[in-house]
């Protein structure tokens, strides 16, 4: 993507009045995207999509569904899943980036996707961190707590972090001298 170009955004709903909406208030920054069901959003997905905002209570296909397929056919687009559904444990393994509970303002759905795109930049225990820690967070506004795949999540998160953190200790200690061709602008 070039500063140039706009980033894709696919919206998922399957109330099309909303998909809509969600057209509406993020058409003056993206190229947008709708589908207002999982099969015509496997039907308008391709690599140049950047971001999906996935609702996951669907009738023809839910947005686990649509997710699994997805990531099955190789596509890497950051996903927030954008749903009326309260979050539990199921969403601990889905394969997702942000989790958002509708209703959601203009203001919140632009900050998700720049955060989304923003997240799209870093290596993958990065992405994998943020992702998790999204999780951790749907979890804990629900109250859902006190379960083993709580439990399990946060030993995920923190083995994934003492990895984030090795990568940046080593790129510091050997980067901390390299001199960057042409300066800084």
């Amino acid at each position: 993507m070039s500063d140039e170009t706009p980033a894709t955004v696919l919206a998922v709903d399957d109330e099309p009045d909303l998909a809509e909406l969600y057209r509406v208030y993020l058409d003056s920054a993206y190229d947008v995207r709708i589908a207002t069901g999982g099969e015509a959003a496997l039907e308008r997905m391709d690599e140049s999509v950047d971001v999906v905002l996935l609702d996951r209570r669907m009738p023809d296909l839910s947005g686990h569904e649509v997710l699994s397929a997805m990531r099955e056919a190789g596509y890497d687009a950051r996903v927030a899943m954008l749903t009326a559904v309260e979050p539990d444990v199921d969403i601990v393994d889905m394969p997702f980036d942000d989790y958002k509970t509708k209703p959601v303002t203009k203001e919140d759905l632009l900050t998700l996707v720049e955060v989304l795109l923003h997240r799209a930049e870093f290596d993958a225990h990065s992405q994998e961190f943020f992702a998790l820690a999204s999780k951790k967070a749907a979890l804990e506004a629900a109250g859902t707590t006190g379960t083993e795949e709580y439990e399990e999540l946060i030993e995920r998160m923190e083995s994934v972090r003492d990895r984030v953190d090795d990568t940046l200790d080593n790129l510091s200690a050997r980067d901390a001298f390299v001199e960057v061709p042409g300066g800084v602008p």
